[in-house]
């Protein structure tokens, strides 16, 4: 006799069971659902972002389904772009039944149960819905830098005295410099001064032209996105750096950052405006994510040397 859906025998029991998950293809339509779940994940890693998921849908092939008020994310594992993984399951499932699905759609598939990307501050829940047979693997390249944002913002304090003097620096030498909103009307030139910037700083050379081109994407359709932006001019009036983030909670995500590393301190410059900028927009901020640093050195170095409230550790999980 023929079936016509798929079935799977619980871990523990003869009952066949239906695997309520079915994933689909992310597209723009899904931002606002997919957002207002994003919205109560309490978490301020960037992969629970809407720029987390969005910019690298095609990179690490994200589907979701949302199910009993829970969203569901497949993709692929952080540091393995070839290795199918799940993000945590975020919405009103307890964490055991979620996982519970996860293992049944899994035995359907025959593969592997992984899931990627996982806050330290949510693993004990994780591995408690496992079970015992969970291996565990930290995530060095990956975790992300997390900063009190009024600290950015005012940059007080001998721990941060080279910053302001490179932010100094820069006001001293372009004296009519302009801090702007990234509005529609300034996206063309946005764009443009996007088109002569180099591409961004990973050691990862396909990652670095994807994320360029992510950027172009994400700028020529801005208005989709929940997103906030900003521009710093240079004394020129031309525009030396742009800014574009993200607020979920109480923390802000910056998943774009661009500069001219010609002007001196525009890079400082526009960190700290951009963090006040946003302080003044929503008052109820506490922090500012600046994301990963891909295992690049270089980067790792800048990102350390604003000396980040915490470092926020992810790993992955196979049972």
């Amino acid at each position: 006799m023929k079936f016509p859906f798929q079935f799977s025998k619980g871990p523990s029991t003869d009952t066949i069971t239906l695997s309520p998950l079915k994933f689909k293809p992310i597209s723009l339509a899904d931002m606002p659902l997919i957002n207002s779940m994003l919205q109560a994940s309490q978490s301020r890693t960037c992969d629970y972002s809407i720029g987390g998921i969005y910019m690298w849908i095609d990179y690490f092939h994200y589907e979701y389904c949302v199910v009993d008020d829970t969203l569901f994310i497949l993709g692929r594992t952080e540091n393995r772009p070839d290795e199918i993984a799940f993000s945590l399951p975020v919405g009103e499932l307890p964490l055991s039944d979620a996982v519970r699905m996860i293992r049944d759609y899994c035995r359907l598939k025959n593969i592997p149960v992984v899931f990627s990307a996982v806050p330290a501050d949510r693993l004990d829940a994780l591995l408690e819905a496992a079970g015992p047979d969970a291996v565990v693997e930290r995530l060095d390249d990956w975790s992300d830098y997390l900063y009190d944002i009024s600290a950015l913002a005012t940059l007080t304090g001998k721990h941060l005295m080279k910053k302001r003097n490179h932010v100094n620096r820069f006001f001293a030498e372009n004296p009519h410099w302009r801090f702007e909103a990234l509005t529609h009307e300034l996206l063309p030139e946005t764009m443009l001064f996007f088109s002569g910037n180099a591409i961004g700083e990973k050691t990862d050379e396909a990652m670095a032209l994807y994320e360029h081109d992510q950027c172009r994407r994400v700028l020529d359709s801005l208005s989709s996105y929940p997103f906030e932006g900003a521009i710093l001019r240079s004394e020129s009036g031309e525009i030396c750096a742009f800014t574009v983030g993200e607020v979920i909670g109480d923390t802000v995500f910056c998943h774009i950052e661009k500069i001219n590393h010609e002007i001196n301190g525009a890079g400082a410059a526009v960190n700290k405006l951009f963090a006040a900028y946003m302080l003044r927009r929503h008052p109820r901020l506490r922090y500012i994510n600046r994301e990963e640093d891909c295992g690049d050195e270089g980067l790792r170095a800048a990102k350390l040397s604003y000396h980040p409230a915490a470092i926020l550790e992810k790993y992955n999980v196979r049972l």
